[in-house]
């Protein structure tokens, strides 16, 4: 264990977790952050980090807080809250669709929504605001995990801690596990003080490590005259763990596994390596200078056995030499020369310099000229989408697939933001490889040479990992074209109910010029007990690695897949995503608020391909969009008024276009949805005759007027409150009162300790709060139409009736769906339903089940009608009408069609027994 300061990382920058901590300043907007606390508890590689920030209003005014964090690029947002006053506000996680149709709502009625999607080099950004009163105290609370990935030979955790001022509780916490015992461990800063380092702590044993970071405001700042802030930079801590030559290691945890293999002792297998460098006119200046410096740098490494060539293209194809030659002293020096004369100019020929490279492996290997047991790579190196030769992206990645044909391994490097990084992902991945994107920035040619590190060295090929079907299912990805020296495999898998106490396991491979086996045989009852009696692991924790690992290679084969398998792959994916509470690029969170307070703030993962997406629509001020090929009706004067409009599922606010213009073909109230092409849009042609339904985008509309359904007539509504008739199964009463009352008791059943307040509008014909009280359980439910917030043992949490929420606590199931129903229920008791009618008379409902539980002291305004009511004879006049006595006192009831609302709008129409108190 050891301390660097000031040590350059960039050779070991390859598997981070990166936290940002930025607060805001003490003094601007009266908003002054008081405490920032940063818990990572790292368990067998899997991070769970917790980043808590408190912050009070201390203006005389409401002012603006805002939350900012940085994470890292692989990491699932799993939960995000904030405590106001006491409430929680959650965030939900959603499909993507809904939380879309969420935020476009909120543009539409002219809100200031916005997605959070900015991204970086290795973080993404994270960013809440919210309204905050004078002298109140806001805590912001985000939840992210992430599988940390083993590369050049270490895992690493870094913090980059920012906080502008002295705080006056600054604290992080770091807790390490590894059953395979740590082998290594280092932490690096760049602010590290003497003051400040007196604040660090580092506790290590054999499996266990705890570093801890909490510096005073003393230590904090810069001096006591000057009452700056000291903590500026980077905080690292990086670690490995002891291996071996058994295959690595299986651990077991609450029936899931994982297997971890990285073997020791093996020697480097001998490549072959074609490096294609772009040299089209877009990389002229400083791209192609650190291009020509990383490749220099690159050649220099090369091992004497191995073998190598460079392509470099513009508009046209060369080759540095006919074959490939060996990496000796002399033919390095001499492509060292020939790379530092490479110059940019011209178009972009991908696919010719592709097939060249490929041609020169199949040449070499056609002439056994390839060393037997050697592997053979092609590093692509691009800042720009094809524009000579073949330049369809599509026929340009089958020309290569079918070239490659599975030998040889593509990995591609994206320069820059105007390349296509879809494009070169998808081909790198069709052909055993990896995309990456290089920073256009100072240190872009170190990005390249960091790249190189990571595949220069092939240890094993034609990785398998075997297990018996009897024994586990589920299993993750299970088979690899290739481990590079100072990487790691990982599979995970569930085990089978019945599964046997030894697990056989074996890993089979290539190495060089042998087959080579690892088996191992691990106690299921052993490994299991290594995980029970730490009490800072979070429970099941290997549960969501395994769920964490399938959705990130579900998402890697959407890539590649064809269109018959892609709705499989996604709907598996965002099933995963849905049950482990993972924001992923299937799934959004929306960041629930205050009453009053902007409710559509939705968080996305930001994705490489997006970032291109989002620069190119950046300024364009508008688009108009045709429809050829579409007959009109006769009737073209009726346009309607389009209130908001979507291209391909993103609002075009959100792609900065602004007053966008429509010609539309038909009556828009007939219709929501229609094909068009987009003139003007980039990528698309400008004329609309040369539009092919390939360059067709959806764009959902959104008119005025929707002629959908014909409207329910105003005779028929949705009661307030619809009770089931004691003793009658399919009869039903529903409740209206004559006028508007103050809170009064609906219902009140002592011996469930259930309790129901709520205080009816009369004009509106709806309940402006229900109060719903389960008094042994110390839980409160209190409804508006606005919100629900849940308050259990003094602790509140807020949620949006579209939030969808099950919670199975001791005595009480709580459960509420995206249609907005509500149902609480007690065991043996009655189930007490809230519904947020969204048909005729929109507002909350209240609805009972399982009402013949109810005990014989029930009462209240509704639990009267579950005593002894006395019901009379329908009247001989008019059978649709008949009297009820409840408690002494004569009512008079009548047969009326009602809307059911308990499946929520359109409502399915029944008869019911209707009464005014």
């Amino acid at each position: 264990m050891k301390t660097l300061s000031q040590a350059h990382s960039r050779g070991l920058l390859l598997l981070s977790l990166l936290a940002v901590l930025q607060a805001t300043t003490a003094t601007k907007n009266g908003i002054d952050i008081y405490s920032l606390t940063v818990d990572s508890k790292v368990t067998s590689r899997f991070a769970h980090t917790v980043v808590t920030s408190r912050v009070v209003n201390r203006a005389n005014s409401t002012r603006e807080a805002t939350f900012q964090m940085e994470l890292p690029k692989k990491a699932f947002i799993t939960n995000f809250s904030m405590v106001i006053d006491g409430v929680t506000y959650p965030g939900n996680i959603k499909e993507k669709k809904a939380a879309q149709e969420q935020y476009s709502a909120a543009v539409a009625r002219g809100e200031s929504a916005g997605l959070v999607k900015a991204t970086g080099r290795k973080t993404e950004k994270f960013q809440v605001s919210v309204n905050v009163a004078p002298a109140a105290k806001v805590t912001f609370e985000l939840v992210y995990e992430e599988l940390l990935q083993r590369q050049l030979g270490v895992y690493e955790l870094l913090l980059k801690v920012q906080p502008q001022h002295p705080l006056k509780h600054l604290q992080m916490d770091i807790h390490i596990f590894e059953p395979q015992g740590i082998s290594s461990l280092e932490t690096e800063s760049s602010f590290m003080t003497n003051e400040l380092a007196e604040a660090l702590t580092i506790s290590q044993n054999e499996t266990k490590a705890h570093i801890q970071f909490k510096p005073t405001l003393a230590q904090q700042q810069t001096s006591p005259e000057q009452q700056g802030i000291a903590l500026d930079g980077n905080f690292i801590v990086r670690y490995d763990v002891n291996r071996s030559l058994s295959g690595g290691s299986i651990q077991i945890e609450n029936g899931y596994f994982v297997h971890y293999f990285a073997p020791e002792g093996l020697s480097t297998i001998p490549k072959n390596v074609i490096f294609v460098i772009d040299r089209s006119g877009s990389m002229m200046g400083k791209k192609i200078q650190q291009t020509r410096e990383a490749l220099i740098k690159i050649l220099g490494d090369l091992s004497p056995q191995d073998q190598f060539n460079l392509v470099d293209f513009s508009s046209q194809v060369k080759k540095w030499k006919p074959s490939l030659v060996p990496a000796s002293a002399e033919n390095v020096d001499k492509a060292k020369s020939y790379a530092a004369s490479i110059q940019a100019h011209g178009g972009t020929n991908i696919n010719g310099a592709m097939l060249m490279a490929v041609k020169l492996l199949d040449d070499a290997n056609r002439k056994e000229q390839l060393s037997a047991g050697s592997v053979s790579i092609i590093i692509l190196l691009t800042d720009g989408d094809p524009t000579e030769g073949e330049t369809d992206p599509e026929k340009i990645q089958k020309n290569v697939q079918e070239a490659i044909a599975g030998q040889y391994s593509l990995f591609c490097l994206g320069f820059g933001f105007d390349v296509s990084y879809e494009f070169l992902e998808k081909m790198a991945l069709e052909n055993g490889g990896l995309a990456r994107r290089i920073y256009q920035d100072s240190d872009s040619n170190l990005q390249l040479q960091d790249f190189y590190q990571e595949v220069a060295n092939p240890l094993v090929t034609a990785v398998t990992f075997e297990y018996p079907s009897n024994a586990v299912e589920e299993v993750t990805r299970d088979n690899f074209r290739l481990l590079f020296k100072g990487a790691e495999m990982v599979v995970a898998g569930k085990l089978r109910d019945d599964s046997p106490d030894v697990l056989l396991a074996k890993v089979s491979g290539k190495q060089a010029m042998q087959n080579i086996t690892f088996q191992m045989e691990p106690s299921v009852t052993e490994q299991e007990a290594q995980f029970r009696s730490l009490k800072y692991i979070f429970h099941g924790f290997m549960e969501r690695l395994w769920a964490y690992l399938t959705i990130q290679q579900l998402l890697e084969q959407m890539v590649s897949a064809s269109d018959a398998e892609k709705p499989a792959l996604e709907a598996r994916a965002l099933g995963l995503s849905l049950n482990y509470n993972f924001v992923t690029p299937l799934t959004s969170m929306v960041v629930t608020k205050p009453e009053g307070q902007e409710q559509s703030q939705v968080v996305d993962k930001p994705l490489e391909k997006e970032e291109r997406d989002m620069r190119t629509h950046q300024g364009l001020p508008s688009l108009r969009l045709f429809s050829p090929g579409i007959s009109r009706p006769r009737n073209r004067g009726s346009t309607g008024h389009v209130k908001n409009f979507k291209v391909a599922g993103t609002p075009l606010r959100s792609m900065g276009l602004t007053d966008s213009t429509l010609m539309l073909p038909f009556n828009p109230p007939l219709i929501s949805k229609m094909m068009v092409g987009a003139a003007g849009m980039p990528g698309l042609p400008s004329s609309v005759d040369s539009l092919l339904p390939s360059d067709f985008l959806t764009v959902e509309l959104e008119a005025q007027e929707l002629a959908t359904v014909a409207p329910t007539p105003a005779s028929i509504q949705a009661p307030p409150i619809i009770l089931p008739l004691p003793g009658q199964s399919e009869d039903r009463l529903c409740v209206n009162f004559k006028g508007s009352q103050g809170p009064m008791e609906l219902l009140s059943d002592p011996e469930q300790g259930l309790q129901v307040t709520g205080q009816y509008e009369a004009q509106k014909g709806r309940f402006s709060w229900i109060k719903v009280t389960f008094k042994n359980l110390q839980l409160q439910v209190h409804a508006t139409p606005e919100q629900v917030v849940v308050t259990r043992d003094r602790r509140s949490s807020a949620y949006q009736w579209k939030d969808t929420l099950f919670s199975m606590m001791p005595g009480m199931n709580m459960t509420m769906d995206k249609e907005g129903l509500l149902l609480l229920s007690i065991p043996d008791g009655v189930t007490v339903g809230l519904r947020l009618w969204h048909g005729p008379r929109k507002g909350l409902r209240l609805l009972l089940r399982d009402t013949d539980r109810f005990s014989s002291h029930v009462g209240g305004t509704l639990g009267q009608f579950y005593q002894n009511v006395v019901w009379g004879p329908p009247e001989e006049a008019d059978d649709s009408k008949r009297t009820l006595t409840v408690q002494g006192q004569e009512l008079s009831a009548h047969r009326e069609q009602k809307l059911d609302y308990q499946e929520g709008p359109p409502g399915a129409e029944i008869s019911c027994w209707c009464v005014e108190l």
